[in-house]
C-alpha cells in the first residue's frame, strides 16, 4: 500500500511502514518504522487552500507540533521524520493506509 506524498512516499507492507522524504537535492533517506511499535497516528486531511499529513508517534517521543501560518496550514516541520504532508487527492489513500497501519498495531 502506497500513499504519494509532497516529497515524498509512505508505503506499508502489513508489517513495516516506510516514509520515504526527497527533498530536491538531496538523497532519499528512509524511515522504516514497525507497524507494532506505533503507538498512535494522526491523519489530517488535506484541502483546497492546505496540504494535509499523516504522522506517526512512537513510544517515548512526542509528536511534532502543527507549525501555523499563512503558508504552512497546520502541519508538522518536514524535518519531522514520522511524518508527511499530502495532497488532497491522496486524502483517500492515506486514509485507508491509516487504517491498516491501525489494524496492524492491535
Amino acid at each position: 500500500m502506497d500513499v504519494k506524498g509532497v516529497l515524498g512516499t509512505i508505503t506499508f507492507d502489513g508489517e513495516w511502514v516506510t516514509i520515504t522524504k526527497s527533498a530536491p537535492g538531496q538523497r532519499p533517506a528512509p524511515v522504516r518504522i514497525r507497524a507494532t511499535d506505533i503507538t498512535g497516528t494522526r491523519f489530517k486531511p488535506g484541502n483546497r487552500l492546505f496540504h494535509g499529513y499523516v504522522q506517526f508517534v512512537l513510544p517515548g517521543s512526542t509528536p511534532a507540533a502543527e507549525r501555523r501560518g499563512l503558508f504552512l496550514g497546520g502541519r508538522p516541520p518536514y524535518e519531522d521524520p514520522h511524518s508527511l504532508s499530502i495532497r488532497r487527492k491522496h486524502n483517500d489513500a492515506a486514509q485507508k493506509l491509516v487504517a491498516a497501519v491501525e489494524q496492524a498495531r492491535s
